[in-house]
């Protein structure tokens, strides 16, 4: 319950602090000759490499100069992005979590440091992997943001926009956007999003195929507290809800009020609302709800989706505040779990 309740708070693996990607730190002579030979063959230093930029995040703005090369991921969605850009950062916050609860299509290399937990990285250790880029979640890293920006120049987003100012989505793709363009990796963010967009349309096209976009969904994570159920049903300005959205389906959850984190914290009593939708959930198989708790629940056994044989597991893995590539790992299972 502790690490569940961990996840929204936000939302030791061993490792070199050599950079595989190539180490910033030259002498100065040594770039003077470099842009000497550059210069005697009529090529000029590149605008990126030297040029310094202003950086808006929601604590400020920072200057980075250069394209960094050593970065330090403080959570798990700014790992991803950096990860699906083609970059190993030096150091990722809870590397064992991640794996454990992150199901994307690329793996954390073996030399990435593990900094600590998300809510409490260890400065000590991600001052020794001297990196050149932080990046970090609000809610994790705003008291203690100085001591951060005094390692490395550090950027900080929220995925969690207030009532009317967007929805997590769109601030996800924006925050991913920002990245690349300050990791100069504009192009490959281009490739990621169209795979993205790819994986959308095939998916959308199977339930269309299938007659599946008709009927809504409710999406909810489960899990044990104090031995009874709780679930958390996605709300539609969230990451997830809009993730299956755009493959053409619906909704059923509506809220009596905003939820800035997504989702509406209930039990087994909020489910008859829902029963005529499918039910998708995200379960932990050791703290399996429906198999332990829910099994011989009457109000459980007697719903719709139950009877009907409507609930779809998409996995305790199936993490539902990430980027671009969860987001296609949750559209393409959720098509094939439906389609089955």
């Amino acid at each position: 319950m502790l690490v569940i309740l961990a996840f929204v708070a936000a939302g030791c693996g061993g490792g070199s602090p050599t950079n595989s990607g190539g180490t910033p730190n030259e002498s100065t002579a040594g770039g003077q000759n470099e842009q000497k030979q550059e210069q005697e063959a009529g090529n000029e230093p590149s605008n990126t490499e030297s040029q310094t930029r202003t950086i808006q995040h929601v604590l400020g703005e920072t200057e980075i100069t250069g394209v960094p090369q050593r970065i330090v991921a403080l959570e798990w969605l700014y790992a991803e992005d950096v990860l699906a850009l083609g970059i190993q950062p030096v150091g990722i916050a809870d590397i064992e979590g991640m794996n454990t609860w992150v199901d994307i299509p690329v793996e954390i290399g073996s030399e990435v440091t593990d900094v600590g937990m998300r809510q409490e990285p260890n400065l000590e250790i991600i001052t020794s992997l001297q990196p050149d880029l932080i990046i970090g979640l609000k809610n994790n890293i705003e008291a203690h943001y100085e001591a951060f920006s005094k390692i490395a120049p550090t950027l900080v987003f929220d995925p969690y926009p207030a009532e009317g100012q967007g929805d997590q989505y769109d601030e996800m793709i924006s925050t991913f956007k920002t990245i690349a363009d300050v990791l100069d990796k504009q192009d490959e963010a281009e490739q990621v999003l169209s795979d993205l967009d790819q994986t959308y349309a095939e998916a959308k096209a199977k339930l269309e195929a299938a007659g599946l976009t008709e009927r809504p969904f409710a999406l909810a994570m489960g899990y044990s507290n104090q031995n009874a159920v709780t679930f958390r049903i996605s709300t539609d300005n969230s990451l997830a809800v809009k993730i299956l959205e755009h493959i053409g389906l619906t909704n059923a959850h509506q809220p009596e009020q905003f939820e800035v984190y997504g989702f509406t914290t209930s039990d087994v009593e909020a489910l008859p609302a829902l029963q005529d939708a499918n039910f998708l959930h995200i379960i932990q198989e050791s703290d399996n709800v429906i198999e332990n708790q829910l099994k011989d629940n009457p109000v459980w056994t007697g719903l719709n989706f139950v009877k009907e044989d409507r609930v779809y597991a998409l996995g305790g893995d199936m993490w539902p505040y990430g980027g671009p590539l969860g987001a296609q790992t949750m559209a393409s299972k959720t098509a094939e779990l439906l389609t089955q």
